[in-house]
């Protein structure tokens, strides 16, 4: 793609430029090069884009759920049509293979498609009284102006999740994507503009994500926000949101456990390992951070997921279709990794697979997992981000659970084992949001996303993510 300056923000029916006229670029993390630039606004414009909402607001929440279901229809097939230009332009900005570029495109279609369905499936209840001549009505309306907060790693297929159910539920929407991976979420907003979204109701705003967000979030009409991030940022967020008691939906943080019992399908913990770890280069939110594998087969484990990984193909994945592992999004998370291996290696950690040689250009890290780790240090216990993950051997199932949940995160955990006892058994006592029981990708449309403790609040897809941007009304009836 040639260099060139796009009109990204997309307000009131309309791609402007921003009311400062600033741009910024958008680099390639392949070759550490800037590709593109956009047009990149600040807190006028997202107050811009929230009034343009807000007035959009009345007139599309009584809009029958029919025509509401049709547009969202439209845009799937849009993004279906479009799947082969959109995934470049994501694997380019994004460093993802183009064949997961592909996938995520794929999924954010499902999610429209999903939820233009759900929301045709008719809701309420009516109850009688406990007196006579009494009844109790209770139905769900849109709530209002909502704001879709995403991040780069999965820039498309998040969006999707939070404003294909926005939309279905009558909210009008003000999203904001990472300043990383924009293009691709331009995209987005060009197939729901291309599929006949009213004026106003769908927005997509750009800038400095603190100083636009803390300008939308003072916006009274703003009822909803979905945010999926970090956890210090998503604190800062509920902070934020007391001031005009908003809704929130927080999908934050995690360090998933990813477990094998000595009875599990080696191969296939194998395989659902290197989806769970290196799916778009290490850098998932619901990616496996720790690997505890039974003693009694842990050699055989090892020795299988060091040559699948040591067969790994390095690349750039826009000039290579055979990638398997691009580079990291930025120089910031290459930095932070490296530092974090060296610090492991430093207390006596070794590598499971060679170190392998990367690109010199670009943000390319080897995938590394680690044996002898320390359980101190911080490639142990924090949430790594990145192609490289801690073995750890165990023994007792009590220990591999009490240990799997030694963390205040709660987002995603994984388990392998063919003995379904054990599988009820520790699923209900591992203490998160998901878990993935001999599968490495657990997550489709119609299923609740989320995490506990700290890793959010709420739940995205299938019929609980609608249910974030409505509100329960009771109406008592005497008569």
């Amino acid at each position: 793609m040639e260099k060139s300056i796009k009109k990204s923000l997309f307000i009131d029916g309309e791609w402007v430029e921003s009311i400062s006229k600033q741009t910024k670029g958008v680099e390639n993390p392949a070759t550490g090069q800037v590709f593109c630039e956009i047009s990149y606004g600040g807190p006028d414009d997202a107050i811009a884009a929230v009034n343009a909402a807000d007035r959009a607001f009345a007139s599309w929440s009584s809009t029958s759920v029919r025509e509401r279901s049709n547009i969202l229809n439209r845009v799937a097939v849009l993004l279906r049509e479009r799947t082969d230009e959109i995934a470049k332009i994501l694997a380019t900005e994004s460093g993802k293979p183009v064949a997961q570029a592909m996938g995520e495109i794929k999924f954010s279609a499902e999610y429209f498609q999903w939820f233009a369905e759900e929301i045709r499936r008719p809701s309420g209840q009516t109850i009688p009284g406990d007196v006579p001549n009494k009844r109790h009505h209770f139905y769900s309306q849109p709530a209002g102006v909502a704001l879709c907060l995403t991040p780069w790693n999965f820039p498309v297929s998040i969006q999707a999740r939070k404003v294909a159910p926005a939309l279905a539920a009558g909210c009008t929407v003000v999203a904001r994507g990472s300043d990383a991976a924009p293009l691709s979420v331009i995209e987005l907003f060009k197939c729901l503009q291309d599929a006949g979204i009213p004026k106003g109701v769908a927005n997509l705003v750009q800038g400095p994500a603190s100083s636009t967000t803390e300008a939308m979030m003072k916006q009274p009409a703003v009822r909803v926000v979905s945010f999926t991030g970090s956890t210090p940022v998503g604190k800062a967020i509920m902070r934020q949101a007391a001031d005009q008691m908003q809704h929130l939906a927080l999908e934050l943080g995690g360090n998933a456990p990813f477990i094998v019992f000595e009875d599990a399908d080696i191969e296939k913990a194998v395989e659902g390992a290197m989806i769970a770890k290196f799916r778009n280069n290490g850098q998932s939110c619901i990616g496996a951070n720790r690997f505890y594998v039974h003693e009694k087969v842990y050699d055989q484990f090892a020795k299988l997921f060091a040559e699948k990984i040591s067969a790994m193909v390095i690349g750039d994945p826009v000039k290579d279709a055979n990638v398997d592992l691009g580079p990291m999004i930025n120089q910031k998370g290459k930095n932070k990794i490296e530092q974090l291996i060296g610090e492991a290696v430093s207390l006596g950690a070794t590598y499971l697979a060679p170190k392998r040689e990367v690109p010199a250009a670009g943000y390319y890290v080897s995938p590394v997992i680690l044996e002898n780790v320390p359980e101190t240090c911080a490639f142990a216990a924090e949430e790594l981000f990145a192609p490289a993950s801690p073995l750890f051997k165990f023994s007792e199932e009590a220990e591999v659970i009490r240990k799997a949940n030694n963390t205040d995160m709660g987002l995603s955990s994984y388990v392998y084992t063919k003995d379904m006892a054990r599988a009820t058994r520790v699923t209900e006592a591992l203490k998160y949001g998901i878990v993935g029981l001999n599968t490495g990708l657990p997550v489709v449309a119609f299923t609740p996303m989320g995490g506990v403790k700290q890793s959010g609040l709420g739940r995205e897809g299938g019929r609980y993510g609608i249910e974030e941007f409505m509100e329960v009304k009771h109406v008592a009836m005497d008569f």
